[in-house]
């Protein structure tokens, strides 16, 4: 029996070639798949916004984080516009709503956060955005759990030994010149992107410096170079003696006389460690057991912590925390000021920088950093 194989007209036709339009949102869906995807598995690409990590990491940095190295977190708020972090691109609208919040895992990760690894976390005392759509930070890691973490005179101590400083970190330095000086050949020429010029008396935190010159934020080398200036008669290292408490640091307890140069010793959480609730213990935990912990009903008092209405003497962590500071010393608001870092905020690791530019560049030509880019963080 003869079998017809050839197509009908009708058969053809019932297969109808997609228009341009419906072929282009098929694209473009396709892509924003992919790309959340990608961003949400693998890595995601940040900008430096300000100078607290100078001079590692500079403003207008962009740069690579991967979410492989710690183990990409599940979405906590799955119901968000994709490829967008707390508002719709160019707007101030919300590009979230926290009506849905889900039960948040880590993936598998091949490292652990270690001490000198370059950090984006979100930002923890941010409380009005779900943990995953909080403020992201970038810091450097100079304590892990159960670390006891100090600031002796500028130098971080981790369990007592001093810790390697990075090899770009940056002090506060006052220059004091005997005229005013050519600030962009002198400051920009030298990288030095934040300077402040005082005259005699001006500045009361550096005693003994009654003389014209110039606060600026550098690396111990380039402060060697700016001293061999003939117009520069001397150069004075900012800090603060030990004993003198600054307000606004974290714990911000009149028990602790600490400041940022002199700060600690601090004993970084650990999940599993418990802790006694001592007036210090307390000033130093509460917090971290109301804000980061999930626990319900927390009262801290002066001298007690009650959960769900009872007092408790000890209490027992549930995650582990971190210790992060800027490289910029003297210009980062890091865990000096609003304490630790719970490892549910932990976004990824950064590991190079793709591209540069300069915000305030000397030229047009300038403007792209060209020998920063694909530069290994480290």
């Amino acid at each position: 029996m003869a079998v017809n194989r050839e197509l009908t007209s009708s058969s053809v036709e019932s297969k109808k070639r997609k228009s341009p339009a419906r072929e282009w949102f098929d694209s473009i869906l396709f892509a924003v798949v992919a790309a959340t995807l990608i961003r949400w598995l693998f890595f995601e690409a940040f900008t430096i916004p300000t100078p607290s990590m100078e001079n590692s990491l500079l403003v207008g940095d962009f740069l690579f984080v991967s979410k492989l190295h710690y183990g990409t977190r599940t979405p906590k708020t799955p119901l968000q516009v994709p490829l967008t972090h707390q508002t719709i691109w160019g707007t101030n609208i919300p590009s979230y709503t926290s009506l849905i919040q889900l039960p948040q895992y880590r993936l598998p990760g091949f490292s652990e956060v270690k001490r000198g690894d370059v950090v984006v976390f979100n930002y923890p005392p941010e409380m009005q955005h779900p943990v995953d759509l909080k403020t992201n930070y970038i810091k450097r890691c100079v304590g892990i759990p159960g670390d006891k973490v100090e600031v002796r005179d500028l130098q971080v101590y981790n369990n007592g030994q001093p810790m390697e400083n990075p090899p770009r970190m940056e002090n506060e330095y006052f220059v004091a010149t005997t005229t005013a000086v050519n600030e962009e050949k002198v400051f920009r020429e030298n990288g030095i992107s934040e300077f402040n010029s005082f005259t005699d008396g001006e500045n009361d935190t550096i005693r003994g410096n009654e003389q014209m010159g110039y606060l600026v934020f550098t690396t111990e080398e380039i402060a060697a170079k700016l001293k061999t200036y003939d117009f520069v008669k001397s150069i004075t290292l900012v800090k603060t003696d030990n004993g003198i408490s600054e307000p606004m640091l974290y714990p911000n307890s009149s028990l602790f006389k600490w400041n940022r140069d002199n700060y600690g010793p601090i004993t970084v959480p650990k999940k599993g460690m418990t802790v006694q609730l001592t007036p210090e213990n307390i000033a130093t935990y509460g917090p971290v057991i109301k804000s980061y912990e999930d626990n319900d009903d927390v009262t801290i008092e002066e001298n007690a912590i009650k959960v769900g209405g009872k007092a408790i003497t000890s209490y027992t962590f549930k995650q582990d925390y971190y210790f992060m500071m800027g490289d910029n010393r003297h210009n980062s608001a890091d865990s000096r000021y609003w304490g630790f870092v719970p490892m549910d905020h932990i976004v990824g690791k950064a590991v190079f920088v793709w591209m540069s530019i300069d915000p305030n560049p000397t030229s047009f030509f300038n403007k792209i950093r060209w020998s920063r880019i694909f530069r290994v963080i480290n």
